[in-house]
Order: C-alpha cells, then structure tokens, then sequence
C-alpha cells in the first residue's frame, strides 16, 4: 500500500508543476504597464491651464492627450474625436 501512495505522489507532483507553469504562462499577458508620464508636447497649452498628466492608457493607436475646453485634459483622436463621446 505504501508503494502505490509513493507512486501516486511521483505522477502527482510534475502534473501540479506543469499545471502551475501553464498557468503563469497563460496569465503573463495579462499585466498592464503603468501610465508613463506625458508632456504636452507640440500641443501647447492655453494660458491659465494646468496640465494634467493622462489617469490611464492610451485608448488606441492615434490618440493624443489634448486639452478640451469644457471637459478638461483628454484623449483626441484626429479621424475619431474625443474619446468617452466628448463634442
């Protein structure tokens, strides 16, 4: 009896590592990489305006982080718009 608990133990434990790899190589792509600080660059900002660094990613390629008149600091897109519906 001994025996047979000893070689369910040896099968047990590479099934437990590989399904421990398979799932940290599953959820590797799953991390998002903190917002880097962006500065205005050619967009210049109007007089009186604080600058306000972006709350979270770029939503797509072509976006700009751009002020808006009444909504404040956002994401632009040139074909798009606003992002978040903003007119």
């Amino acid at each position: 009896m001994s025996s047979l608990r000893l070689t369910v133990r040896r099968a047990v434990r590479p099934l437990a590592l590989a399904l421990a790899a398979g799932s940290l190589a599953a959820l590797a792509g799953c991390v998002v990489a903190p917002v880097a600080p962006v500065a205005p660059g050619p967009y210049v900002v109007p007089p009186g305006v604080a600058y306000v660094a972006p709350a979270y990613p770029m939503p797509s390629v072509g976006f700009v982080w751009q002020y808006h008149p009444r909504y404040g600091w956002g994401w632009h897109h040139p074909v798009y718009g606003w992002h978040r519906g903003w007119r």
